[in-house]
């Protein structure tokens, strides 16, 4: 599967995890500033072509649903991220997002990390 999206190509695999499943112009009505329909088939397309989506016929009209579960998507994505821009380093990636440049982060937020790690280092644990 491609990794490498446009924005506009961002916004319809959004809009049809909300979805579910879409055609053209019911993406085109949920896409923010539409594109013509033609450019809505014409990144449809691109996206068939990169296997990010498929397309069953319901009379004349395509029907188009992801191939990916939106998790496995995100899954790929952050490893794309990771590897583009931190070298793969996770550590890195998560010291970007907690040292306040990249957002700010909430109390709970912070505990939700806290907890997180807590996790994982237990199922270190058990895994030795």
């Amino acid at each position: 599967m491609s990794i490498t999206l446009s924005r506009r190509e961002r916004q319809i695999l959004d809009v049809l995890y909300r979805r579910g499943r879409a055609t053209a112009s019911e993406i085109q009505e949920a896409l923010p500033d539409a594109p013509s329909y033609s450019a809505v088939r014409a990144l449809l397309r691109i996206l068939e072509e990169k296997k990010h989506i498929r397309h069953h016929e319901d009379g004349p009209r395509y029907v188009y649903t992801p191939t990916v579960s939106q998790q496995r998507a995100r899954a790929d994505a952050v490893k794309h991220l990771l590897t583009t821009f931190f070298g793969g380093s996770a550590i890195d990636a998560a010291a970007a997002f907690v040292d306040g440049s990249a957002a700010n982060l909430t109390p709970e937020e912070l505990d939700r990390l806290e907890a997180l790690i807590k996790r994982a280092r237990q199922r270190e644990k058990e895994q030795k």
